[in-house]
């Protein structure tokens, strides 16, 4: 064989070796791959196929709110007539009823309180959704809706105005009366609870009295009655303001907890631009609240005019399986920090419109099982108060078994309109998550977390948010909110026989 030949057989074999070296390197690729993506694929597949809604509708003469734990006798439920003559009317026929009849009325919209405070026990709950009419001034910017709206017909009817909603909480099910009985708070940086954004409105009250009620017009009902609960009268309308919609552009900021505060001065409070602003914290137990990923929306006057179409936001059916899938599972909840922080920001868009931002309904995650429930917490510290109660927080939940699924830090301003507050101060707010079993042993369980919980942001010189779980002693709810007592004797002043009653009110209202 001639030395040319047997060159170019070395050659052919050694290109045939590097070949199949070249192809087992691909092979040994894919499987490594596949089998990256074939555990969370796994994951997301069964947290889907077990995924099922089967709670069983509430019996007849009972009624119950979002947590599932309230399911409460009553009278009737009463559905508010949609035609406003027709509304007032009947609704001042029947208190006189009710006052004859010897029972308590309670006001209710979408139901998303979870402490009964849209339930009066052996009485008549006024369902107001039908009452949902609105109309937009252009002169003045104002909207006129009435109370049993739902926040998602909100925004599509001011989407046609190119307006949005000035303040709201961050999903869009819940009704307008709703939000202002409990003065809600959003992402809406530098702002006041939604108080704030409240012009006028009407109420119905016990007497079957109207009234419209401002910053000029009757204003002790007016600070009364919002963040009042609906013992003060049925609201029929609100004048509104509005904002315009503006598109927005996303920045993320992932940042070890300990730097969160230094991140959001540099990112958020210097930048006039900024007009939205969360954030979200850990909850896997290997990195329990450790790591911190800031959202700041700020307004791109250079694509002002030209908003992306108000519709549903993507991938519904695979963000609700990762969030559900992070449900008494550390891998899940690592798999969805992951998914939020690494992946998120490639598939995601860069730009909102306000609209897009705040047109999410809580279907998205909620709780549709039978066996447990999700519940909200909410706790309002000053600034020199954050680090210390984060610390409280990583010590006090892991104490107990309750599954922590997501925690989102707001911020709040000062609230000079209402006078049951929680913000008294500038606050940062965290807005907790829990998922728990319905039965007696679990909710006992939570409530010796709430009360821990609550004695600790009292003691940071903070707040705890009033319409969920009705777990706080009396003692804890006079010192959160110290003017309670001299809130429930104006009420009874302008309710003497205390006709608007719900259980908050029962829990609460008397020593």
């Amino acid at each position: 064989m001639s030395e040319g030949k047997a060159l170019e057989i070395v050659a052919q074999t050694s290109r045939s070796k590097r070949l199949k070296f070249f192809k087992l390197s691909i092979l040994a690729i894919l499987v490594v791959g596949i089998g990256l993506l074939a555990r969370p694929a796994w994951h997301i597949l069964w947290t889907h196929n077990k995924d099922v809604a089967d709670r069983q509708p509430t019996p007849a003469g009972f009624i119950d709110d979002a947590s599932a734990m309230n399911e409460t006798p009553i009278n009737e439920v009463w559905e508010v007539p949609d035609v406003v003559e027709d509304a007032e009317q009947q609704l001042q026929e029947l208190f006189v009823l009710a006052k004859e009849k010897g029972l308590k009325v309670s006001i209710a919209g979408a139901r998303h309180s979870m402490g009964g405070h849209s339930i009066a026990p052996g009485g008549i709950v006024i369902d107001m959704l039908p009452f949902r009419s609105m109309s937009y001034d252009e002169d003045s910017e104002l909207l006129t809706i009435q109370s049993g709206a739902i926040w998602h017909d909100v925004i599509e009817y001011l989407e046609g105005f190119d307006r949005s909603v000035a303040i709201m909480q961050s999903n869009d099910s819940f009704s307008v009366g709703g939000s202002i009985s409990v003065n809600c708070h959003g992402w809406q940086f530098g702002k006041p609870p939604i108080a704030s954004t409240v012009e006028s409105f009407r109420l119905l009250q016990a007497s079957g009295k109207i009234v419209t009620c401002s910053r000029d017009e009757n204003q002790e009902l007016f600070s009364h009655v919002l963040g009042g609960y609906g013992l003060f009268g049925v609201i029929l309308n609100v004048q509104l303001q509005t904002v315009p919609n503006r598109r927005y552009q996303v920045d993320r900021f992932i940042v070890p907890t300990i730097d969160a505060l230094t991140t959001f001065d540099q990112q958020v409070t210097d930048r006039p631009e900024v007009e939205m602003v969360y954030a979200r914290m850990e909850t896997s137990a290997k990195n329990f609240l450790n790591e911190t990923l800031i959202y700041v929306l700020s307004h791109d006057p250079s694509a002002d005019g030209t908003f992306p179409e108000l519709k549903e936001k993507g991938l519904v059916g695979l963000r609700r399986s990762v969030f559900r899938g992070s449900i008494n599972s550390e891998y899940g909840k690592r798999l969805r920090w992951d998914a939020e922080t690494s992946l998120q920001p490639s598939v995601s868009p860069t730009h909102y419109s306000r609209n897009q931002l705040l047109s999410e309904g809580v279907e998205t995650f909620e709780n549709r099982t039978a066996t447990t429930t999700d519940i909200l917490h909410e706790y309002f510290v000053p600034r020199q108060s954050l680090a210390v109660f984060v610390q409280d927080l990583q010590r006090i939940i892991p104490q107990y078994n309750n599954d922590l699924l997501n925690v989102t830090v707001r911020f709040v301003e000062e609230d000079h309109d209402t006078v049951l507050r929680y913000a008294d101060q500038q606050m940062f707010c965290f807005v907790m998550l829990f998922n728990q079993a319905r039965t007696q042993a679990a909710d006992e369980e939570m409530q010796r977390m709430t009360e821990e919980l609550i004695d600790a942001v009292l003691q940071r010189e903070g707040r705890y948010y009033l319409p969920y779980r009705l777990h706080a002693t009396k003692e804890q709810f006079h010192r959160a909110y110290p003017q309670a007592k001299q809130f429930f004797a104006v009420k009874r002043q302008y309710d003497p026989d205390e006709l608007f009653t719900n259980a908050f009110y029962l829990k609460y209202g008397h020593e």
